[in-house]
């Protein structure tokens, strides 16, 4: 008869290693885009030397910085709140509160950037630039929409737009998953070959997503009883 809590306790065992695996596996899609940004800064810090590819970077380098560092924040910290054990204590709440600011900020500075930015050909495509507004839109949309759900105690609707926002964010992750491919059996691709690779970056991040959220029990839920969070379950 004691086969139910040993049984139980494994569950549970499995649970919480699944729940570490998620954020450990965002944190490490997030390393090339953090590693790059970190290298642009410390260009730019140590004034490196100045290319047709990085001029708008030395001419401007306010916005691109503030991009790095709410990117930055944006991915290492936000893939602890996909934690559920974090998400259970008082931790998750403050740090959500600098996580969506970093967001926001990433958002916003890549629209700045998209617009005023004049981007070489090698780093765009046709309807890239469009792409890039609509998503950084979405992203600081889904923030403020998250915000305003929490704040009226939509736990679900909250956790679904910062989730979005998410994989919006860590598109630079998983272009590198769709470009390297590319480039090493094709070569390097056409401008409307970047386009299509940077947007199925963002699409694969978006689709899983969905997936998530869906998959995902509701608050009462966890009120009934399912104390542990599935693993990859969305923000909160």
């Amino acid at each position: 008869m004691t086969s139910h809590p040993v049984a139980s306790a494994r569950t549970a065992s499995r649970a919480t290693w699944r729940g570490r695996l998620v954020p450990a596996g965002l944190i490490a899609l997030s390393l090339v885009p953090v590693v790059a940004g970190a290298a642009r800064v410390s260009q730019l810090a140590g004034g490196g030397p100045v290319t047709a590819a990085n001029a708008r970077f030395f001419d401007s380098p306010v916005p691109v910085i503030v991009h790095i560092v709410g990117s930055t924040v944006f991915l290492l910290l936000g893939a602890l709140q996909f934690a559920p054990e974090l998400r259970r204590r008082a931790w998750h709440r403050r740090a959500g509160r600098l996580v969506a600011l970093a967001g926001l900020l990433s958002a916003l500075s890549a629209a700045w950037m998209t617009v005023f930015y004049a981007l070489p050909p090698e780093v765009t495509g046709p309807g890239l630039s469009a792409l890039r507004l609509v998503l950084a839109a979405v992203m600081a949309g889904g923030i403020v929409a998250a915000f305003l759900a929490i704040r009226r105690g939509d736990v679900r609707t909250h956790r679904a737009w910062m989730t979005r926002a998410y994989a919006i964010g860590l598109g630079a992750g998983t272009q590198v998953l769709t470009f390297l491919p590319w480039t090493l059996i094709v070569g390097a691709p056409t401008p409307v070959g970047h386009t299509l690779l940077m947007a199925a970056g963002w699409a694969i991040n978006l689709t899983v997503a969905e997936i998530v959220i869906r998959r995902s029990p509701g608050p009462g839920a966890a009120r009934s009883g399912r104390r542990s969070a599935p693993a990859g379950a969305p923000l909160s």
